[in-house]
């Protein structure tokens, strides 16, 4: 689709939320002029990043989710650690979860890269890897101040292929 097209899909659906996900937003070049236009339009605007690119090339505006890739994802050597400084009012981290060496990296990331007030983190198990209560149970044991979040997408559309 153009960005014409999503611009009068979104008009039609008449929301004031928009969230641009899948795959990763920021190696497609339309995604400047995608954001920019809906956020005129008086639209909030969240892309969920991997963190690989620079967060910062979005418009402002522009509320940025930075999907950390974990090493149980084989993708967690890719990131830019440079835009852990650049996250602000608005954005948030994200960790998804595979299982304990996950939970145990993550919490090292965090206190290499300490977050500032007011920026939510989210710990999201693997469905179907990792339970949510055990997740739970590691954050409440270890004091952790996040919040935990199931993968909905997976909730509500069980049955829907993924791309690996």
């Amino acid at each position: 689709m153009s960005v014409d097209e999503i611009t009068d899909r979104v008009e039609q659906i008449d929301c004031g939320l928009v969230e641009i996900t899948g795959g990763e937003p920021l190696l497609q070049p339309e995604i400047h002029d995608l954001t920019g236009r809906l956020i005129k339009k008086g639209y909030d605007v969240l892309v969920e990043t991997n963190g690989t690119i620079d967060i910062d090339s979005l418009p402002a505006g522009t509320r940025r989710i930075m999907d950390i890739k974990c090493p149980g994802s084989g993708e967690s050597a890719n990131t830019d650690w440079q835009n852990m400084n650049r996250i602000h009012a608005g954005d948030e981290i994200k960790f998804v979860l595979k299982n304990r060496e996950d939970y145990e990296w993550t919490k090292s990331i965090l206190r290499k890269h300490p977050v500032p007030d007011g920026i939510p983190v989210l710990f999201s198990p693997v469905t179907n890897e990792l339970q949510p209560d055990i997740l739970a149970g590691w954050i409440l044991e270890d004091h952790l101040h996040v919040r935990l979040q199931l993968q909905l997408h997976h909730i509500i559309w069980p049955d829907t292929e993924r791309a690996k």
